[in-house]
């Protein structure tokens, strides 16, 4: 266990890589809020005991694919010793070619971090000096400018930060948009010289899809626990019968996930008057009411499954060649271990999982605004008619989840082969990665606009009190936002949700009345 273990990310200061396993929610606190990045001697000792046998190789003339040999295809092409320089510095700069809009600012150095995570286990060859200097990046605040979009798996956004570490390309640096020249020499920093393998072992791996998926699944893991606060509310609100949440009920599904979601949503409710006197108003409800431990239980499950697989990532080696250590000496071992297609896959699931929570969330958003079923004032506001109220915003969730259902297709199951066929399978898990964050986000706004209504819909219920827990959360988002009367600007209260819901404060405030949400 390490000093971060357990803690926030924004409560993170620094991350030492190199003995232990790297957290999610390190990634966080190095992407988001800026902690610092050292190494460990032994991160170091093994970096350069790996430099060493490389360098060992050159020397030997051994034939090394990206060493003495050409990329891809120009594999059968020859390079010489006193070309290697040349090689990697080509690399680097033929491969710059994503393009679009740049990546997001925590994106870009969660992709950083995960090349000196991958780089660290000491398999790839590089210099300590390559690797000090990325860390220097991440701790001056230098942002290389990285276009986000045309990556088939890996290789183009990391060349692109790669090129700031050689003094070309572009980068941001207190406010500045610089040459990566310029942004070095402003934060006190020089460029590298990179050597033989170095321009391949930092474009080559899964590091950018794992960036992603990182913070996808850090966001998903808000978001599901959000989803149950947010659920429990609406269910309140909509008379719902707790009958539904039995533990009984739920012991003869096996699935653990769905009972421990049941059990979260009694213990949200416990002393909620307002379920007490409705808990036998109908038989039952509908499905978006009595179904959330099934539903929120099977994103649960799915998201343990991607955490699983994505804490093995980060411990692997994704590199090519690797430079295995045999006594004194060592051997190139050419394979494919820079294929993401575990992460790729979990990615595409983690869209699927988190399109059935918007899915869920939006029905119970219309539920609430809908007087037909809710039977609370229309569109959740005192005076309807003159005032639309919360009409919209249930718009906004369909919007949203449109866009979601989109993003879901699964990028991982196309191909289009490159490099003259011989990469002629290609994963596609920097697209599947890319929209699972992107989903991710567009599912908090979701549930930030069923936590603006179920704060609004408890308003009516005068003196049927929520339960504690529920009635702790009206109270933090009523101090940020005011009950609506009349119509007013609501983009800014949906903004103010969706920021606590992300760095979950919400999600806290919860746990610290009943314990961890299961």
């Amino acid at each position: 266990m390490t000093k971060n273990e357990n803690l926030h990310p924004k409560d993170i200061k620094e991350v030492i890589l190199g003995d232990h396993e790297l957290s999610i929610h390190e990634v966080v606190a190095v992407a988001r809020y800026f902690a610092k990045v050292s190494f460990t001697e032994a991160y170091c000792n093994r970096v350069k005991t790996s430099r060493g046998l490389i360098e060992k190789f050159l020397q030997e003339e051994r034939a090394i694919y990206g060493v003495t040999t050409g990329f891809g295809s120009n594999v059968t092409k020859v390079i010489s010793k006193r070309d290697a320089e040349i090689l990697q510095r080509n690399i680097v700069r033929s491969h710059a070619v994503s393009v679009g809009e740049p990546l997001e600012k925590e994106v870009v150095r969660a992709i950083q971090l995960m090349i000196l995570n991958h780089l660290g286990h000491g398999f790839s060859g590089v210099s300590l000096a390559v690797l000090e200097l990325m860390a220097g990046l991440l701790n001056h605040d230098i942002l290389p400018v990285v276009p986000g979009d045309g990556s088939v798996a890996y290789l183009a956004p990391e060349a692109h930060i790669a090129l700031v570490l050689m003094g070309e390309g572009k980068a941001w640096y207190n406010g500045e948009l610089l040459s990566g020249c310029d942004a070095l020499e402003k934060a006190g920093l020089k460029p590298v010289v990179l050597g033989c393998k170095e321009g391949l072992a930092l474009l080559s791996g899964t590091t950018s899809v794992t960036a992603f998926a990182s913070l996808a699944l850090y966001h998903a893991i808000q978001a599901v626990k959000t989803a149950d606060i947010s659920g429990a509310m609406s269910f309140e609100s909509l008379k719902g019968t707790i009958n539904a949440f039995d533990p009984r009920l739920h012991s003869v599904k096996k699935h653990a996930e769905q009972g421990n979601t049941a059990r979260n949503l009694v213990r949200i409710l416990n002393g909620s008057k307002i379920a007490e006197e409705y808990k036998d108003y109908r038989l039952q409800d509908a499905l978006s009411l009595r179904c959330i431990p099934q539903v929120h239980g099977a994103v649960k499950k799915v998201l343990k499954n991607t955490l699983e697989n994505l804490m093995n990532e980060m411990q692997s080696v994704s590199d090519n060649p690797i430079i295995w250590p045999e006594g004194d000496d060592g051997i190139a071992l050419m394979g494919g271990n820079f294929d993401s297609s575990f992460i790729g896959i979990d990615a595409d699931s983690m869209c699927i999982a988190m399109a059935n929570l918007a899915k869920i969330s939006e029905r119970r958003i219309d539920r609430l605004v809908n007087y037909h079923v809710s039977e609370l004032p229309n569109f959740l506001v005192a005076n309807p008619g003159l005032n639309n109220g919360y009409m919209i915003p249930q718009y906004t969730a369909a919007g949203l989840l449109n866009e979601i259902r989109v993003l879901s297709h699964p990028a991982t199951i196309d191909n289009v082969s490159t490099c003259a066929n011989q990469e002629d399978v290609v994963s596609f898990a920097y697209f599947a990665a890319k929209k699972a964050y992107q989903i991710s986000k567009k599912l908090q706004y979701i549930l930030a606009i069923e936590l603006m209504l179920g704060t609004q819909a408890l308003d009516f219920y005068g003196s049927l009190s929520p339960s504690p827990v529920t009635g702790k959360v009206h109270q933090f988002i009523r101090a940020k936002v005011p009950t609506v009367l009349e119509d007013r600007f609501f983009q800014p209260d949906i903004d103010i949700i969706f920021q606590h819901i992300q760095e979950g404060k919400i999600v806290t405030l919860v746990e610290e009345l009943i314990g961890e949400l299961e």
